[in-house]
């Protein structure tokens, strides 16, 4: 894509707008939902209840890393400007995720395509309990799980918390997070302080919090008898996380994810810098956006980064 990328500041505004028609749609779906009737709820199958429960990933085997590697769709149904993902049907996104994903295969190392939802989203206003985040409505969730399993996909569960916290609203998703081809992704950017708007600021995250989710969810992946489970972190700026205090989980892919958008000789720079974690355990990971990257880079050109990402997402 040729062209000037917008600004951050611009970005972050195009972002609360999408957030702010979000905020509605949801409230929308969830009127429906009180008002369909105990016949309609109850002809809703459960997501276990579509497909025999299995301990394997999608297109087998039990380790993610570095087996495979992970090619993501990003975004949430409400409004295209939240990602990708949000554009059509989920089954046509499956479809593209797959045409996308494919470049990436290598001998030996197979592709996995994987649905990234925004299952919480930064909002610019308080909404309940003053949280200033919406929470995805479970038929939605449910919906691309769907189709997620029907394309051999992941899904991925992303937490933007607004000024709630990752690991309240992790441990809220603990039924989706139980199943076996369920991820987990945290933005710190929206993760704001108590007096912070978000798209007024870059949010953070201190380790501590980032830990006593990952420990949660790597308890659950025992407990469970789950396969290996995808826990991505993204990264915006050097400091929105300090990566040197974060621990290692058995059980979890973790992957340091490197966002933001921009020319192709910026990017490089700051994948370069953003994987240069002592952490010797973490996976690489590379964001890439359709609409504000300026030359979008092909796939041929994100394996030549060194090291390789282990997972790429597209917004």
């Amino acid at each position: 894509m040729a062209g000037t990328p917008p600004s951050p500041a611009v970005y972050r505004r195009r972002r609360l707008v999408a957030l702010a028609v979000l905020a509605g749609m949801v409230a929308a779906v969830a009127a429906l939902a009180l008002g369909g009737g105990e016949e309609e709820r109850a002809a809703r199958p459960a997501p276990r209840a579509e497909a025999e429960r299995t301990v394997e990933l999608p297109r087998g085997g039990r380790r993610l890393l570095p087996d495979r590697r992970i090619v993501a769709f990003y975004g949430a149904p409400q409004d295209d400007e939240l990602g990708v993902l949000g554009t059509g049907s989920p089954a046509s996104a499956a479809r593209r995720l797959e045409r996308q994903a494919r470049p990436y295969a290598r001998p030996g190392r197979p592709v996995l395509p994987a649905m990234e939802l925004i299952a919480v989203t930064a909002a610019a206003h308080p909404g309940e309990g003053g949280r200033y985040n919406t929470r995805q409505d479970d038929a939605v969730i449910e919906r691309y799980l769907r189709a997620a399993r029907k394309a051999k996909a992941l899904l991925v569960l992303d937490i933007q918390p607004g000024r709630s916290d990752f690991f309240t609203e992790a441990t809220r998703l603990e039924r989706w997070l139980a199943e076996p081809d369920v991820g987990l992704a945290l933005d710190p950017e929206w993760r704001m302080g108590p007096d912070e708007v978000p798209g007024d600021v870059i949010g953070s995250v201190e380790a501590r919090e980032v830990n006593a989710v990952s420990a949660w969810l790597a308890r659950l992946v025992e407990s469970k008898s789950l396969p290996q489970k995808l826990f991505v972190i993204h990264q915006f700026t050097d400091d929105m996380v300090d990566d040197t205090q974060l621990h290692e989980r058995p059980g979890l892919a973790m992957v340091l994810n490197a966002d933001g958008f921009g020319t192709q000789a910026l990017k490089r720079v700051k994948y370069h810098e953003f994987t240069s974690s002592p952490r010797r355990f973490f996976h690489k990971g590379f964001k890439l956006f359709y609409r504000e990257d300026t030359d979008l880079m092909r796939p041929s050109q994100v394996l030549r980064l060194r090291p390789p990402p282990d997972i790429v997402v597209y917004e």
